[in-house]
């Protein structure tokens, strides 16, 4: 089991916020500051350099996986991590939440738990996160083919190099 937090900035609306979701059904542990996300984790990040990866599923067993619920009109503020948590960003993904349908990368909290661990190497896990939505199995269907394809890469790089078949 890989344990999975979040950290809630609070942008979103309630009724809809998949965070508040998955914390209310007891699928991720809320993280009331930034400062208790675990040391060594793995961070969700848009941002980050490096893509998730098979190569991340031992650190995610041993630290967990965190996502941070952003508003995505402030992405561009993304918080300053520590140094101690690994950064991943996810690859080119589409959403399938009501809000976002269809848009490339711009996945919900929970889209994102669930990418990070299906990529990894947790379906079942990935499939439990999302089996609280209405859509979520949309979610997998919608994306079937990359998401197959980038858990069978190992590393980052083959991550990135898989991605690029889709953004071109």
């Amino acid at each position: 089991m890989v344990p999975l937090y979040v950290y809630d900035e609070g942008q979103c609306d309630p009724k809809k916020c998949t965070a508040k979701k998955m914390v209310r059904f007891r699928l991720v542990a809320p993280l009331p500051t930034l400062k208790m996300i675990p040391h060594g984790s793995i961070v969700l990040n848009p941002m980050a350099e490096k893509a998730v990866s098979r190569e991340d599923a031992k650190r995610a067993t041993n630290h967990g996986v965190v996502v941070l619920d952003l508003s995505w009109k402030n992405i561009e503020t993304f918080p300053k991590m520590r140094g101690d948590v690994a950064q991943r960003a996810l690859p080119y993904l589409l959403a399938a939440n009501p809000v976002n349908w269809g848009k490339p990368l711009k996945l919900s909290s929970a889209e994102a738990i669930s990418a990070s661990l299906y990529i990894m190497g947790f379906r079942e896990e990935a499939e439990k996160v999302l089996s609280k939505f209405s859509w979520g199995e949309q979610f997998i269907k919608l994306n079937q083919e990359p998401l197959d394809r980038y858990s069978s890469a190992e590393t980052s790089e083959e991550v990135v190099r898989i991605q690029l078949d889709y953004c071109q």
